[in-house]
């Protein structure tokens, strides 16, 4: 980002309701002074992973990490249950917080909700998405993502992180831990459907998404495989790629400096291009 627009703060957190009803927690970064910002959507590991992103982002524009219903504690209402829903339960908190010019960036399955969200954003909240090794779509080709049901967690971690450093050590993990841990994995289990890495329909979709979309992709994800990721953004209708050298599913843990590069490039040269 080339002009800050906001003066950094320590995050903060906080329950907003939503038109529903419903209840969403999230964590601020920075101040609602424009009216614009960032919403980061994060995968099956929970909202942390996009914690980094989001407080390295706060100098320069205002942000917001939800915990998907059902996440860490989280109450998850009944027959709220599919991606489809959290896209429509994020657009409403855009209209809560009137936020507009929104870029939105997912990481894996935050990635998959984010083009959801897209697709349906009829108050044109949203003005650009970053997809972050992303999930959702059954590709053309032959890369597709793993299914990782029922794999142990530390081979699910190999294939994530190029860098062992950045691995969760779960054998030092209490019970408490584990529980969290294994409670996530099955809200994600409802919210992903049968086919749990994919709506068979979402790929046909995407070219209607005409708003600026940047796929930034591990080059090394044993998830998400890089063809897959360039196959996704063949399939939006302004889709722009970036591979991330050394990184796995999540660069903006691995590599957040060639993250950050990648996304201010776009900014610069798609979204805003020449400062407008």
């Amino acid at each position: 980002m080339s002009t800050p627009t906001t003066t950094a703060s320590a995050p903060a957190s906080r329950t907003v309701t939503i038109a529903t009803g419903m209840p969403i927690t999230l964590t601020e970064f920075g101040a609602n002074t424009e009216g614009a910002g960032v919403l980061y959507l994060h995968g099956g590991a929970g909202p942390r992973t996009m914690l980094g992103l989001a407080g390295a982002l706060a100098e320069h524009v205002y942000g917001i990490v939800p915990t998907h219903p059902g996440f860490d504690g989280t109450p998850r209402p009944e027959r709220f249950d599919t991606m489809a829903d959290l896209a429509d339960a994020y657009l409403d908190l855009l209209d809560e917080l009137d936020l507009r010019g929104v870029m939105v960036i997912g990481n894996s399955v935050g990635g998959w909700i984010a083009s959801e969200m897209a697709l349906r954003d009829n108050h044109h909240r949203i003005g650009a998405i970053v997809l972050i090794n992303a999930t959702g779509i059954k590709a053309v080709g032959s890369e597709q993502v793993t299914d990782v049901r029922g794999m142990a967690p530390a081979r699910l971690s190999e294939l994530a992180f190029a860098n062992a450093a950045f691995r969760p050590d779960f054998a030092s993990f209490t019970d408490e831990q584990r529980a969290a841990a294994a409670a996530n994995q099955q809200t994600l289990a409802v919210y992903s459907g049968e086919a749990f890495t994919h709506d068979p329909k979402l790929r046909r979709r995407l070219h209607r998404i005409t708003v600026p979309a940047l796929v930034v992709w591990g080059e090394t994800d044993g998830v998400s495989p890089l063809d897959y990721g360039r196959d996704y953004a063949a399939a939006l209708g302004n889709g722009h790629f970036a591979p991330i050298a050394d990184a796995g599913h999540f660069p903006q843990i691995e590599q957040i400096g060639a993250t950050l590069g990648a996304i201010g490039n776009f900014v610069d040269t798609v979204v805003k291009p020449e400062g407008d």
